[in-house]
């Protein structure tokens, strides 16, 4: 299990329409604030105010395709030469990190292969760190200083 440590700030929200928004940093817009969204956002100012994750190495929501099916990622952070390198799949707080959690996160990382997995759903973070067919399980986030 990964010991999170969230910054002081919280993600910006906003009522537009009725509905609740939250602003994305890294995409740069407004998007409907779900539990889910909310353990998203928070989890990126994690990577970026606390570890110090470059913002624009970071990639959120965008398609993947399994085969015919076309999925979405929750966050991808890419190395400093632009290669997948740490995947994230964020969960409602609500949500235990079980099994099926992580087999999500690893067909996802069948079509984009990474060298860190992680899932969370904002209160729990479990991680790996693959190698070649092995996975080690981390006690800590990993270090961006690729």
């Amino acid at each position: 299990m990964i010991e999170l440590h969230y910054p002081d700030t919280t993600p910006k929200t906003r009522s537009q329409a009725g509905t609740r928004e939250v602003f994305d940093p890294v995409r740069r817009q407004w998007v409907h604030l779900t539990p889910e969204e909310w353990v998203r956002q928070q989890f990126l100012q994690l990577l970026t105010e606390t570890h110090q994750y470059p913002a624009s190495l970071i990639a959120v929501e965008q398609s993947i395709s399994l085969g015919a099916l076309q999925k979405r990622f929750d966050i991808l952070v890419y190395d400093r030469l632009h290669q997948p390198w740490m995947m994230i799949e964020c969960k409602a707080q609500t949500v235990a990190l079980d099994e099926g959690v992580l087999e999500q996160l690893l067909r996802y990382n069948m079509s984009v292969p990474v060298r860190y997995l992680l899932i969370t759903n904002g209160s729990f973070c479990m991680g790996w760190e693959r190698d070649g067919k092995t996975a080690v399980s981390l006690q800590k986030m990993p270090a961006f200083t690729v």
